[in-house]
């Protein structure tokens, strides 16, 4: 074990890729200790990536593509404008409005920053924000893509501790929220304390527009509950639903109403059971196109492979990690670590508040030196056992691990959003740090809140029959 887990820090301290290193660690540990056949190196690398769940990592990592060349961004922004942006702290508060809208499709943390971040940096600069407030807001709110559904590493998490996807997309929905929150009295605030006013005047004709576009909404999933009661049955009643927006939205030129039905629809689709986490995955794709295409008319041939290209690329990169994490997992198993680091956690203490504390605290350490899907991929398989003998819940110690790996990505050395944010504000790294820091206090006291109150995680799906 000390070899296997020794040689692949020593390959990361030399600057290997994070896969490469966990699959040159396993390799020299299968050769040197012959603890099985070459060929099962092979063997448990293809089995890593031959699961049905992962099929979706593609198709939401297409789906955020799709999403961001449409011009969807844009209106979720002007959506955003008219419902907070009167209050103080305006850009900054529609900052966050926007995250929240724009990871109920995206599923990533990356995706946000890089994609409506970058109209909001801009924004808040060109009204006269210091570039540093910007920055530290849009970090923050970047960490809401992943928490709220769809989320990628909920998926990868999923899949390795064998626990319901759909359960874990229900699940991050009120810790979403408690976030959001959270981090709006911390804008206002520091607009109080900084004097920020508001970025647009009050006005209500505005903000009854915005307020209609969310009932609108809202009202979807209820006029097709009241569609079925009454005898139609929920194939007809969802198109004619369909049917009806789309008609208004046409009329209308709603900003965001079909924006904002990508999480309605996705989160609708798997509590009916129309599809499982996996397929909502290519219905996001197939309403991300339908949006570009025929809704907005603003996807090209030249946009649609540039997004397809994008959407390899980064496939490729996550699968490579979870194809050698699959190895180097199995291996840690083999070597017995897991049943180590249990035994050693309940020689320390048998309750699971200071289990929790520990993890949080080895979760916050490693999210800043590793890849979300590589700690997950890693982690998972040994936090796993021992979260089961404290009697932790599969799926409130996903979101636990979940949030603390997206704030592992606003911290250096290796925080991703960190230098997306560096390069799109043109602050040097260490600036960005210290432009982020004061808005880490939000996220950690979301962190707290989720970790040591459970219900906050599992009211929603167990309200939704998907945990008993």
């Amino acid at each position: 074990m000390l070899l296997l887990i020794g040689s692949f820090l020593l390959l990361l301290i030399l600057g290997t890729p994070v896969a490469v290193s966990m699959a040159v660690a396993s390799l020299a540990y299968l050769v040197i200790y012959g603890v099985a056949p070459d060929i099962i190196a092979a063997q448990r690398m293809i089995a890593g990536v031959e699961s049905f769940p992962l099929i979706a990592v593609p198709f939401f990592i297409l789906a955020g593509n799709l999403m961001n060349i449409a011009g969807v961004t844009g209106r979720i922004y002007k959506f955003a404008l008219s419902l907070v942006g009167w209050m103080k702290g305006g850009l900054a508060q529609v900052n966050i409005i926007g995250s929240v809208v724009f990871s109920g499709m995206s599923g990533t943390a990356l995706a946000d920053a890089a994609g409506i971040g970058t109209i909001e940096i801009k924004a808040m600069k060109d009204h006269g924000y210091p570039v540093e407030a910007a920055v530290g807001v849009t970090a923050a709110s970047a960490t809401l893509g992943p928490i709220f559904p769809p989320s990628l590493p909920f998926v990868i998490y999923g899949m390795m501790a064998n626990a319901s996807i759909g359960a874990l997309f229900m699940a991050g929905i009120v810790p979403g929220v408690v976030m959001a929150i959270l981090m709006m009295l911390t804008v206002y605030i520091f607009a109080k304390r900084k004097g920020w006013g508001s970025d647009t005047p009050f006005e209500l004709k505005q903000l009854l527009a915005a307020s209609l576009e969310v009932v609108i909404v809202l009202a979807f999933p209820v006029a097709i509950y009241l569609m079925i009661l009454a005898g139609m049955s929920v194939n007809i009643a969802v198109l004619i639903g369909l049917a009806v927006l789309v008609a208004l939205d046409w009329y209308f030129d709603f900003s965001a109403v079909m924006a904002l039905m990508t999480p309605v629809l996705l989160i609708g689709g798997m509590t009916m059971g129309w599809f499982t986490p996996t397929e909502a995955a290519v219905a996001a794709v197939l309403w991300s196109l339908f949006l570009g295409l025929v809704r907005y008319r603003t996807m090209t041939v030249r946009t649609l492979a540039k997004a397809s290209f994008d959407t390899i690329e980064t496939t490729a990169s996550v699968l490579f990690i979870v194809t050698a994490a699959s190895i180097f997992a199995w291996l840690l198993t083999v070597s017995q670590a897991a049943q180590l680091f249990s035994d050693f956690m309940f020689g320390l203490t048998d309750n699971w508040w200071t289990f929790l504390i520990i993890v949080n605290i080895l979760l916050l350490v490693v999210g800043a030196f590793l890849d979300t899907i590589a700690a997950i991929s890693i982690l998972v398989p040994i936090l796993m056992p021992v979260a089961v003998r404290y009697g932790i819940d599969p799926v409130h110690l996903g979101v636990v691990i979940t949030l603390n790996l997206m704030i592992g990505l606003l911290t250096p050395p290796v925080g991703m959003v960190l230098f997306v944010l560096s390069r799109i504000s043109k602050l040097s790294v260490e600036k960005t740090t210290l432009a982020i820091l004061p808005w880490m206090i939000p996220l950690f006291l979301a962190l707290g809140l989720i970790t040591f109150i459970p219900a906050i995680t599992m009211w929603l799906p167990t309200q939704l029959g998907l945990i008993r």
